[in-house]
């Protein structure tokens, strides 16, 4: 029996691999991972989707503690940059809508992106308190509508299309007489439009078009009936598209703005409003970004011009000349301005102007002040108090050369702006103006000197020509005489 339990442990230590042999067989070695990261910038919001995909200027910078996102600022400060994507209802006019929505919210100002006639419904971006400094901006941008034409006879669909087709690029129009503006000609672009629908039996005719603001849906029609020989005038006009904003971009009515505002004072209840009122910055995604350290955003503010040392990030694709969008790192709009440099050049120079200021969106003081602080900055205000410059800092009589050739050296072991040192440079001053005074002074006497020698020469000379002349007429005299005498 033991014979058997021996010869069944020693099979058993036969089958069992050293781990020599697991080591050679198999292999150890740890295959590399890619690690996705645990959030994406494609899912944040507004301004800042895709900020890591931004050009980096620099990543140094002193993060402030003031201004907040935009979704999530203060009621107060979120009303103040809000807009509304509001469905005009039919019959009264875009002021009375616009009136109306700023009585129910209770705020100063509000503004709106382009006027629709009373009967037209759809897209009305309203802009409340700040943000009606980006009217103009959408007011400019293109306009999308959808429309029914009524014919006065039967027409065939084909002619209707054909029609449609011929009407697209720059058309002369001249404003419908039911409109209050000057009947003026002018010419506006018909970017393009689409066919929809055409009801034979009733004679009216669905169509879809992109123009330029200030297109008069109205003269179309009438324009689409003088091309197809049949008189048209429009029934209905729906606009689909104000600016960036569809009617499917969380359009409100007028019934929401006023429940939201009865929920707000009744209970509190802010969800309701901010699903209604989106943040102004919603209206900018389209343009290119340009990210500003927080502490340059208070000068911008104050409408200085965006230079290079305070620029962190920006888009690719920017060209000279374009209209971009000045952001904080939390994603707040700062201003619209207009750019000096390309993305090229930007990520390129090492100073330059990156782009002057077309319209300030943040007010003012939002971000505390930061200019004033640099080393040219601090020496000034010592020169300003030593009376080195005026009060001004502007140069005077004692400003030192180095300054006002503007080279100015602030390494430890160059020329230090202490006070030894500026009144030194001071006395200097006064003595080199003194020599210099002295000297023109000796100058000008010298030159008095050699005046008078001048003119007393001068005299001599023609006293004596006057002698001389008088010679001459006495010796004609004598000579006059004694001719008459010898005849």
């Amino acid at each position: 029996m033991k014979n058997k339990k021996s010869h069944k442990k020693s099979h058993k230590k036969s089958n069992q691999k050293t781990l020599g042999e697991i080591q050679v067989e198999t292999d150890f070695c740890i295959s590399s991972e890619q690690i996705e990261p645990k959030f994406s910038t494609e899912q944040w919001k507004l301004l800042l989707k895709d900020f890591d995909k931004m050009n980096i200027r620099t990543s140094h910078f002193t993060i402030l503690p003031e201004g907040s996102s935009p979704t999530k600022r203060a009621l107060s400060e979120y009303l103040k940059y809000g807009v509304i994507n509001l469905d005009k209802p039919s019959n009264p006019s875009s002021h009375e809508v616009v009136a109306w929505i700023k009585k129910i919210l209770q705020i100063e100002k509000t503004g709106h992106s382009g006027t629709l006639d009373p009967q037209v419904t759809g897209c009305l971006i309203v802009c409340l308190n700040r943000a009606t400094r980006l009217v103009k901006s959408q007011q400019g941008a293109g306009k999308e509508y959808v429309a029914i034409i009524k014919f006065s006879t039967s027409i065939e669909e084909k002619k209707f299309q054909e029609t449609l087709k011929l009407l697209t690029g720059a058309l002369f129009q001249r404003p419908p007489e039911v409109s209050a503006v000057k009947k003026q000609l002018r010419v506006r672009t018909i970017y393009e439009s689409k066919f929809l629908e055409f009801d034979q039996n009733r004679n009216l005719g669905l169509f879809w078009v992109k123009c330029e603001a200030g297109t008069y849906i109205r003269t179309l029609c009438e324009h689409i009936g003088y091309l197809a020989g049949c008189p048209a005038k429009m029934q209905e006009l729906r606009r689909v598209r104000s600016g960036r904003l569809t009617e499917n971009d969380s359009i409100v009515t007028m019934h929401d703005v006023l429940d939201a505002q009865f929920l707000y004072q009744t209970t509190r209840d802010e969800s309701y409003l901010r699903q209604v009122i989106k943040p102004l910055e919603w209206l900018l995604t389209d343009h290119k970004r340009v990210v500003l350290k927080d502490t340059s955003v208070n000068a911008i503010c104050y409408g200085a011009k965006l230079m290079i040392p305070g620029l962190l990030r920006f888009d690719s694709g920017i060209s000279v000349g374009q209209e971009i969008v000045l952001i904080t790192t939390k994603g707040e709009a700062v201003a619209l301005a207009i750019s000096l440099m390309t993305s090229d050049v930007m990520a390129a120079s090492e100073f330059g102007i990156v782009a002057k200021i077309k319209r300030v969106i943040m007010d003012r003081d939002t971000y505390p002040r930061k200019w004033g602080n640099g080393p040219v900055a601090k020496a000034k205000k010592q020169m300003i108090k030593e009376g080195l410059l005026d009060k001004y800092g502007k140069v005077n009589d004692l400003t030192p050369k180095s300054w006002s050739d503007k080279y100015l050296e602030f390494s430890g072991e160059k020329e230090q702006f202490n006070q030894e040192n500026s009144i030194k440079i001071a006395e200097e001053k006064i003595q080199k103006e003194k020599e210099k005074n002295q000297f023109e002074n000796q100058e000008e006497i010298k030159n008095n000197d050699d005046l008078n020698t001048f003119n007393e020469n001068g005299m001599e000379t023609e006293t004596q020509n006057v002698g001389l002349k008088k010679k001459k007429k006495h010796h004609k005299k004598k000579k006059s005489k004694k001719d008459l005498s010898n005849n």
